[in-house]
């Protein structure tokens, strides 16, 4: 009994706190353009809005008295708005024990908050056409395709995260298991509607994209009407090692298909895309805005600060303030001052609350991937959502927001925050390393190999060790097929062909 009374409260607590909070963590999760757009409009719908002009030219006492106007509204001011019962501090502390009691809570409810400025896609619709003429990237690809679709609002919402992490420059591949995207809290419905929104992504165009490995990527590409289809899935699914090293003899043997049959099925997969992702790889040129400026001391440290200059100053209007506790003002007009007032002061509360988090949590990213940033690609660290949502003490959702769509100016170029969290694996002398550093040495060993006569993967382990990744053979093998390398057998007979 007891423990039904507690939810029925949270949930009356959710109830209440939905319209204002939703969109709260609505303005964490926009970039800095989407944050820029959200405030003119709010400016324009709130006459009690209005934006500092600093004029650098202007005397101090002008600025002074702006700072004055930039004042929080005053305790004599909140007695006098009834809709006010608690500041917005308490509502955003709330907000996140809610979200970690109740995870499902924001997801569930994010797209049914009626103020919404514009949907979520139009929301990323504007963000990405930051640049005339700018190049459809993948993940506007899909996310236009998603958008189309009559889905579950929960099915959609985790369907853009799984968007989120697919990489042209990998081959539109899943590298990011569905366990990791979810809550740590997640139940086994939460997992039924990670797998329902992989199958939606991975039904969009192009085929093929978002699979987690080689043989998915292959099999989701077929097609029942397609000639050899029976053959070519039989073939992907249980032979594809064979057919790499042309073992056809062995195929035969074990599938009773004749040699000709199975040669021309391989002919026929020739024609399907081993990286259906690369194809956005010569349009996907980023011109974005950073969110975050990565600054280094004469030290060497690295500190964040955010590049949110351009925002307006708000305050809300003297003018306004005067009329709300002037006895002369009639009951309507107190009333529109009333409900302007607490919508102006939320806004401003919810851009300074978005500042702090992203502020933290970018930190926290940069202090985790300083080996990154000092030594280049091969240094980043593995790195999970919640060890860093762990080390600023918010729960996980709430950093999978701060960084979504979000960028850095760093020394290495103007990234995006979720390029930080990278999966990995563990060496044989149990270090963890980052799939990108096994990735880029694997690339660089081969590249530097002698084409007459290339590494078999145990040499390869050799090499791997001398750069100090002492990494077991499996992991050489299971990654050099990742990355679409042929075997040495395969890679040396190319040579000789070109020859």
């Amino acid at each position: 009994m007891r423990m039904s009374m507690g939810l029925e409260a949270r949930q009356l607590q959710t109830q209440k706190l939905a319209p204002r909070m939703i969109q709260s963590m609505e303005i964490l999760q926009l970039p800095m353009q989407a944050l820029q757009e959200r405030i003119e409009q709010e400016m324009n719908e709130n006459p009690l809005l209005e934006q500092a002009e600093v004029d650098p030219n202007a005397p101090d006492e002008l600025e002074d008295e702006e700072r004055v106007s930039n004042e929080p509204v005053s305790e004599m001011e909140k007695e006098l708005i009834v809709d006010t019962e608690h500041d917005n501090a308490d509502d955003f502390e709330r907000l996140v024990n809610m979200d970690s009691e109740l995870p499902g809570t924001f997801d569930d409810s994010f797209r049914q908050s009626s103020n919404r400025v514009q949907d979520d896609a139009d929301r990323r619709h504007d963000l990405m056409s930051n640049a005339e003429s700018r190049p459809e990237s993948l993940n506007d690809y899909l996310l236009h395709q998603l958008s189309e679709l009559d889905i579950d609002d929960r099915v959609e919402q985790f369907a853009e995260r799984i968007i989120s992490t697919l990489d042209a420059r990998d081959g539109g591949y899943l590298r990011t298991p569905l366990a990791d995207l979810l809550s740590p809290t997640h139940t086994p419905d939460d997992l039924e509607i990670a797998d329902e929104a992989l199958r939606v992504v991975q039904a969009m165009d192009p085929p093929g994209i978002a699979a987690r490995d080689l043989r998915e990527c292959l099999i989701n590409q077929l097609r029942p009407e397609v000639k050899y289809y029976e053959e070519m899935r039989t073939l992907i699914a249980s032979h594809l090692e064979d057919l790499a090293e042309n073992r056809l003899p062995v195929i035969h043997k074990k599938t009773t298909f004749s040699i000709e049959t199975i040669q021309a099925a391989r002919e026929e997969m020739h024609k399907l895309n081993p990286k259906p992702g690369s194809a956005f790889l010569k349009t996907y040129v980023p011109n974005v805005t950073p969110d975050v400026i990565l600054d280094q001391d004469e030290n060497g440290n690295y500190q964040v600060r955010l590049e949110d200059d351009r925002l307006p100053n708000l305050y809300i209007s003297e003018y306004y303030r005067k009329r709300l506790r002037d006895p002369d003002s009639t009951p309507e007009e107190r009333e529109f001052i009333k409900k302007k007032i607490n919508s102006a002061q939320w806004l401003i509360d919810a851009i300074e609350q978005r500042r702090g988090t992203l502020t933290k949590v970018a930190q926290a990213i940069v202090e985790h991937q300083t080996r990154f940033l000092d030594e280049g690609p091969e240094a980043i660290e593995p790195l999970k959502m919640q060890q860093i949502a762990e080390r600023v003490g918010v729960h996980v959702t709430t950093v999978s927001r701060a960084v979504d769509d979000k960028w850095m100016q760093t020394p290495r170029g103007i990234l995006p925050l979720r390029k930080f969290f990278v999966g990995g694996t563990v060496t044989e002398d149990g270090e963890d390393i980052a799939w990108d550093t096994i990735r880029i040495k694997l690339q660089e060993v081969i590249d530097k190999e002698d084409k007459s006569d290339p590494l078999s993967d145990e040499h390869l382990v050799d090499e791997m060790r001398k750069h100090g990744l002492a990494v077991a053979r499996r992991t050489v093998t299971k990654y050099r097929k990742k990355m679409g390398i042929p075997s040495s057998r395969q890679r040396k007979d190319w040579s000789l062909a070109k020859k």
